[in-house]
């Protein structure tokens, strides 16, 4: 008795599993969608004719009563003997027409367009074909578990009626005719299979109303069993569809093999789940405990809101009275102005004020007492008759200055929101790079909000053991592995980061932090570290530098070659001989052991510029030598003086690569050195340099051209006598060949021509007054994913 309560229980628990996305309730006649969601055959239809499409003809619903027998008129007689063409599989009454909308007759000139289905489960618009909901399969399975889910529930108790008794004396079914496709009592069903006919080899089912087909047939190809699995389109085919050309090349598998690999699967998954289930209180827990979290603040943040339009309505009224008392000040001092003016005014009628008092005045005879007395009403009748000639208002009656200007406010007030967190940020992968350190450039979209600081977080790439895909579990589990490494509160738009390892690709994200929280992460960014250790170095001027055609920069970091008089004065032999002066610059240090970096930029306008190490010796004794670029006995790039007593098996003492006119060139061949001493890998190159942006690389005998890189690394191994030249932006290798290492080897540089060469800056030298930042590791909490 409790394993049948147990499993009713769960039964009633799986129900909002079975309800269909459109109709919300339990699904009839589910078919399944291009993207593997099912829904109701009838709130398809529906949702197809609300987009536009024309009403389809469909067979009728299970429980209506054209599908039911049992409620036709008392009238009407007994029901002819059921026929195959009147009860055909409603995948067939699908195949006769539905989806296709075409009237009889008429023929198809062009091809129709696919439909669109706008799946309410995942939100995307899926193709149906031109077919319609014909190509969309039943899912008989989901319609076997609502059956199930219908008797084990309250709703199973329904009876289902004999579909061929008479109204009145209608029994209940016993028996279900999986060919019929209907339900019949004993009696019924002995007089529609009678012994000895066909029918009598029907197959008998549990009475219902809704009869489903046996077996899941092609849409397309009548009569054919769906044998076969296509990985690549995700569908069921039969032999004739696999035959066709678009499945050519496509991964397609028995449906058996299909069926017991997704069987496995879901065994696993489900097995895991089950091993899990204390994460999953927990999380039920915790998600409870957010829901609660999610109401108390909601109240706390309503109050908050509240009180915030208080303080303004307060903030409001308080201005309000003291604009109010402002104006009423300036009121009542206009007020006393104007009336005060008045007053004058009125004293200078007749018979009235000053001009009573000097008419009186007038009368006074004696001379002494009338100029001690008029002396007075002199000036103030002076003053008043400059008034009358000169007349103004004491204060102005229109108050115009009073009015308030409250546009900016309004808009402000209108765009009042909730504080928002900053957008996702941009990462600038131009001025992003790996050096010394790690230096990570950002910025804000326009229309996101202001962060107070920024959190970097960073973490060494991992890798899967057996070079496989970092997909899955083991995905997880390297990314646990190394974990995400944070640079906290981060005042600027950059940051530096160090201490990383040599030769490794690491994985960056920056998101903002405000008021409102943190934002979201911007996008992920890989960057590859140097392979081995950056090696800071200035361009030495004291070896017989030419002021007149090579200028270093004051910080000895940067050096421009200008052709100067030597070119102009050399002109004249332009139709005699070929004459070119190649100017060396070098170095201030000496390798003599250990794996050494460093990186440089060449100006794309640049005539000739070559970059590679060298012997010290034979560096210094280029110096002294002619630099005649056409001198039959010298060549400065190869390392011989003739070349008859060195061996031919020997390093070359220099190894450069050429660059110029906004390329690079690449040589290639055992042992090959070219005109200025760019000897080939004597190997082939260890990788083959990528194309970007569809750039194609110009091919030559000797080598290949490529696009000129924003920066050029160079990778010394003095052990092994290898120098390989990188990509710096993405330190994808380009060349790698050898080169003479018996003594102190120099970083070289020679310009033939007009050009310019700046060495990469250090990261530490650049952000040298940059306030540190925070570092902390993350860690995570990671469920045992082996259990």
């Amino acid at each position: 008795m409790d394993a049948l309560v147990r499993v009713s229980s769960n039964m009633k628990s799986m129900e909002r599993e079975l309800h269909c996305p459109v109709c919300k309730e339990i699904v009839k006649q589910p078919v399944v969608l291009p993207c593997q969601h099912s829904v109701c055959l009838m709130c398809a239809s529906e949702v197809l004719v609300q987009n536009g499409y024309p009403s389809p003809e469909l067979p009728p619903e299970p429980n209506s009563p054209a599908s039911t027998p049992n409620t036709r008129s008392p009238h009407q007689t007994r029901r002819p003997m059921p026929s195959k063409a009147d009860h055909r599989p409603i995948d067939r009454v699908l195949r006769s027409g539905f989806g296709t909308y075409l009237s009889p007759g008429r023929r198809r000139k062009e091809p129709p367009h696919a439909m669109l289905f706008p799946c309410p489960s995942c939100g995307r618009e899926v193709e149906l074909g031109e077919k319609g909901l014909t190509d969309c399969l039943r899912n008989l399975t989901l319609e076997r578990i609502v059956e199930r889910y219908r008797h084990t529930v309250s709703l199973g108790s329904v009876a289902v009626m004999c579909q061929f008794c008479k109204p009145p004396q209608s029994l209940e079914a016993t028996k279900g005719c999986a060919d019929c496709r209907a339900s019949f009592c004993n009696e019924c069903f002995k007089l529609y299979h009678p012994w000895g006919t066909p029918r009598a080899q029907h197959e008998h089912v549990q009475p219902t109303l809704n009869f489903r087909p046996k077996v899941l047939s092609c849409p397309e190809h009548d009569q054919e069993r769906l044998h076969f699995y296509c990985r690549t389109c995700q569908r069921l085919l039969c032999p004739l569809c696999k035959l066709r050309r678009v499945h050519a090349g496509h991964k397609v598998a028995p449906v058996a093999q299909a069926y017991q690999t997704l069987k496995d699967k879901i065994t696993k998954e489900m097995n895991y789940v089950l091993a899990n289930q204390e994460t999953v209180l927990g999380q039920i827990t915790q998600l409870e405990s957010a829901i609660t979290q999610t109401e108390a603040n909601s109240v706390a943040a309503r109050e908050q809101l509240s009180q915030s339009v208080r303080d303004l309505t307060a903030l409001l009224a308080e201005r309000h009275a003291s604009l109010t008392e402002a104006l009423e000040r300036a009121r009542q001092k206009r007020g006393e102005a104007l009336a005060g003016q008045v007053a004058e005014r009125r004293s200078l009628l007749e018979h009235a004020g000053l001009m009573a008092l000097s008419q009186e005045l007038l009368k006074e005879t004696d001379p002494p007492c009338f100029v001690q007395a008029a002396r007075q009403t002199h000036s103030r009748l002076s003053t008043s008759i400059e008034g009358l000639q000169c007349f103004s208002l004491a204060a102005d009656p229109s108050f115009r200055h009073f009015q308030l200007d409250v546009s900016k406010e309004l808009k402000l007030l209108t765009d009042l929101q909730f504080i928002q967190a900053p957008l996702a940020p941009v990462i600038d992968t131009q001025k992003t790079l790996a050096y010394d350190q790690l230096f990570l450039c950002w910025r804000l979209p326009q229309e996101s909000a202001p962060a107070w600081h920024f959190s970097v977080e960073f973490r060494r790439r991992g890798v899967v053991p057996g070079g496989g895909a970092r997909g899955g579990i083991q995905g997880r589990l390297a990314a646990a592995r190394w974990g995400w490494q944070r640079l906290e509160e981060v005042g600027g738009t950059s940051a530096v980061i160090d201490r990383l390892e040599m030769d490794s690709v690491y994985v960056l994200r920056v998101r903002g932090c405000n008021k409102a929280g943190f934002g979201e992460y911007s996008e992920e960014v890989y960057l590859h570290t140097p392979p081995a250790p950056v090696l800071n170095f200035y361009l030495d001027s004291r070896w017989g530098l030419h002021a007149d055609r090579l200028v270093v920069s004051k910080e000895q970091r940067c050096a421009r070659s200008v052709p100067g008089l030597s070119l102009l004065q050399a002109a004249d032999l332009a139709l005699t001989s070929c004459h070119l002066t190649a100017d060396l610059l070098v170095g201030d240090v000496a390798i003599t052991q250990g794996r050494h970096y460093w990186a440089c930029s060449v100006e794309p306008g640049s005539y000739l510029v070559k970059v590679g190490v060298g012997l010290e010796a034979k560096l210094q004794e280029w110096f002294h030598l002619p630099q005649d670029m056409a001198s039959p006995r010298y060549d400065p790039d190869s390392g011989h003086d003739s070349g008859a007593e060195d061996s031919l098996d020997s390093p070359p003492p220099f190894s450069f690569l050429t660059m110029g006119m906004g390329k690079i060139f690449l040589p290639h061949g055992p042992n090959h050195h070219n005109n200025h001493g760019c000897p080939a890998n004597g190997t082939s190159p260890r990788r083959s340099p990528t194309i970007s942006n569809g750039n194609i690389p110009a091919s030559s005998p000797t080598g290949l051209t490529y696009p000129l890189p924003p920066r050029l690394g160079v990778c010394l191994d003095f052990e092994k006598g290898r120098v390989t030249f990188y990509d710096a932006h993405s330190l994808r290798p380009l060349w790698e060949g050898p080169v003479d290492c018996s003594g102190p080897v120099c970083p070289a540089f020679c310009f033939i021509g007009g050009g310019a060469l700046q060495l990469q800056e250090l990261v530490a030298n650049r952000m040298a007054d940059q306030t540190p930042v925070r570092r902390v590791t993350i860690q995570s909490r990671v469920t045992n994913l082996n259990n």
